[in-house]
């Protein structure tokens, strides 16, 4: 496990390399920052002037390298615009996102376990049928399309939950603060996360009933039948364990995705997170901001499907990680 570890390790630095390079190399694709930076009336001398104090007209490697000495020491660049740390902006709108994802990955664990192993269990069902139905019209409907629909209905229709920002928000052990912890920073969440929620619903629906109904023809569960367990204890117990081995590979990956679908729910609920920032710090050109970004997204990924690997082998003892098959 420790020579796996250590390998993953040197796979994830070699995987953030890649992205910083990549996160980088399209800061020129933007457009120039220092046209956003200065009014209309400022001579072309002085806007040359500022691109060489800011480094811009130096080549890419030269460019890079200073980059990744910086990236080294924890240093991702300077926000154009808000003449801070690129990194700490990023850190201070982390909390929102991670608080948006949390509550939308909750929401689908909570109703997609069930969903997936009730259309598993009884496949012929009427409410397995339309379950299967939804979640098929659930695949082929965009995010956006989602989030927007959810506006209408709930907040401009029926009037029950707000359509836009994070609300009231408690300070929690003095390090970040929260809208899990009063009501109205509750009635926030409620629309965002479920509309990242429904867009990863129909995924899990069907993975947790595709395995499972695979799970229930094994050998060992026709076994359990002929011991003569309860009907519970086979499917919430022996079945079902077995049938979270995919789902955890899968719901990592889909964790890290969950960060990216962000961009487009927290732009039109206004939600004060990573995805809003960057698409804020596009349109401004704050290009350090948007490599930050990137890569700090990046590093989730990493980590994420990481841990996943790591946790896979709890959940089934039978799974080794030796290292020369890795």
């Amino acid at each position: 496990m420790l020579i796996f570890l250590l390998r993953r390790l040197l796979q994830a630095c070699f995987v953030m390399i890649i992205i910083s390079l990549i996160s980088f190399s399209i800061q020129d694709k933007l457009g120039d920052p220092v046209q956003q930076m200065v009014a209309m009336t400022v001579s072309p001398e002085e806007r040359n002037q500022l691109r060489n104090e800011l480094g811009l007209n130096d080549g890419f490697l030269i460019q890079y390298w200073r980059f990744a000495k910086g990236a080294i020491q924890g240093d991702l660049g300077t926000s154009y615009y808000y003449k801070e740390p690129a990194l700490d902006v990023i850190l201070e709108k982390l909390p929102a996102t991670l608080e948006l994802a949390f509550c939308a990955i909750l929401i689908v664990i909570l109703i997609a376990t069930p969903c997936g192993v009730m259309a598993a269990i009884k496949p012929k069902h009427i409410l397995s049928r339309l379950l299967m139905v939804t979640s098929s019209i659930g695949l082929s409907v965009p995010i956006f399309i989602v989030a927007i629909l959810m506006v209408y209905i709930f907040s401009i229709e029926l009037n029950i939950a707000p359509s836009f920002g994070r609300g009231q928000t408690t300070e929690v052990l003095g390090l970040w603060e929260s809208g899990l912890f009063n009501k109205n920073g509750l009635s926030h969440l409620l629309l965002p996360s479920l509309s990242l929620a429904i867009a990863l619903m129909p995924i899990f629906v069907r993975l947790i009933r595709a395995e499972m109904m695979d799970v229930l023809q094994s050998e060992y569960i026709r076994f359990a039948w002929s011991k003569g367990l309860s009907a519970r204890r086979i499917y919430f117990i022996h079945a079902l364990k077995n049938t979270m081995l995919p789902v955890i590979t899968v719901g990592g990956i889909q964790a890290g995705t969950l960060v990216a679908y962000t961009i487009l729910t927290e732009t039109i609920f206004q939600w004060p997170g990573m995805g809003f920032l960057f698409m804020d710090s596009v349109s401004r050109v704050d290009t350090p901001l948007v490599s930050a970004y990137l890569i700090v997204v990046g590093g989730i990924f990493v980590i994420t499907n990481t841990f996943v690997d790591l946790i896979y082998g709890l959940f089934n003892p039978t799974v080794r990680l030796a290292s020369h098959g890795l």
